[in-house]
């Protein structure tokens, strides 16, 4: 039996610009993981149980493919490019029964902190394990992205990024369409090996004196159809579009800049800059990416002295907050406020680089 986690994540800033090949975000890891067990199969083919989605299917390989299948997009994937490089050296499609168990829900309602980043990540790592694959970190992310992309190739992969590597990180996504191409003209291994147009990841220093608040909306959004919608728009080739990216990009470094200068002050601005620009971005492209209770979540975190914005796409899901660590009273205030404006305060921490249970 081989079992391995992979943990959730918080955009601190960077969102939408991001997926632009080359353009920064600022991600966190989070204290809620998903795992994924991997056991020998007890009838042939592969057998899925997961609480994201259908339970108790069996699966038979067909031409390297076990899909698709409603509900497990995400694993089904990942275990396809296992496979993929697998059959690169001669081996056999595996089987062998895989069961996914997500702390990034409640009671099958998602709360927007990557879990099909963090299903991918942990599906590639258990599976790889389980065929007796030794990856790097850098090679586990590089076949979790390849998975993702086949699904969405217009999302960043900034998810995958921090539940590969965990912790604060600063990360440039790479030109997706050109490692897809890459992987289908020489091969994966040859794909996990070569340069990466535009990617970039490193590790970044937590906030010092600061305290990272979570607030949950209670309604689930669904990033890939924002970022499509945003692809579909005309906004985008405009000149509003390249003063979002460069602002967007300018805005990032510096928030950066902040965390390693351990500057807190000025990392709250920067996520005070990231919220005008997302609203500037809202109000040009009309995405509907704030929404009554984000603004509320945002508002309310200014009342008390702290610096907010949506987390990732927008349109539900969740937002971020920083507050003074030293200010207790602040923080109580800010999640009463909250939870007054149908806001759920999360119990969920940064999780360490490495820290996965």
């Amino acid at each position: 039996m081989i079992t391995r986690s992979a943990p959730g994540k918080l955009f601190i800033a960077g969102e939408y610009a991001v997926v632009e090949p080359g353009n920064p975000a600022i991600l966190v890891a989070v204290d809620r993981y998903v795992t994924v067990t991997v056991t020998d199969p007890a009838e042939p083919g592969v057998e899925v149980t997961s609480d994201l989605g259908p339970a108790g299917v069996r699966l038979r390989w067909r031409e390297g493919r076990l899909g698709p299948h409603p509900g497990l997009a995400h694993v089904l994937s990942a275990v396809e490019t296992v496979a993929g490089l697998l059959a690169e050296h001669g081996r056999g499609a595996p089987e062998f029964g895989l069961s996914v168990v997500s702390g990034l829900h409640d009671r099958g309602t998602k709360y927007g902190l990557g879990s099909s980043g963090a299903v991918t990540v942990a599906t590639v790592a258990a599976v790889a394990a389980y065929c007796r694959l030794t990856l790097s970190d850098e090679e586990r992310f590089r076949l979790a992205l390849l998975a993702g992309a086949r699904l969405d190739p217009k999302g960043s992969g900034g998810d995958l990024a921090a539940s590969t590597w965990g912790g604060w990180i600063a990360y440039r996504a790479p030109d997706r369409a050109a490692v897809l191409d890459l992987a289908r003209r020489h091969g994966i291994q040859a794909a996990l090996r070569a340069p990466w147009p535009g990617f970039g990841v490193r590790p970044l220093p937590p906030p010092r004196g600061l305290s990272l608040e979570v607030g949950w909306t209670g309604v689930p959004a669904s990033t890939a159809s924002l970022v499509s919608g945003l692809h579909r728009r005309p906004w985008r080739g405009t000149a509003a579009h390249r003063r979002f990216v460069r602002a967007t990009t300018d805005c990032v470094h510096a928030a950066a800049d902040a965390l390693e200068r351990g500057d807190g002050p000025e990392l709250m601005a920067r996520v005070r800059q990231a919220r005008r620009e997302l609203a500037l971005l809202d109000d040009e492209a009309a995405l509907g990416v704030f929404t009554p209770r984000l603004t509320a979540l945002c508002e309310a975190a200014e009342a008390v002295g702290g610096a907010a914005k949506p987390s990732g796409a927008g349109g539900g899901d969740c937002g971020i907050a920083l507050l003074d660590a030293g200010a207790p009273r602040d923080i109580a205030r800010l999640r009463e406020r909250w939870a007054s404006a149908g806001v759920t305060p999360l119990p969920i921490r940064p999780a360490a680089e490495g820290d996965q249970p």
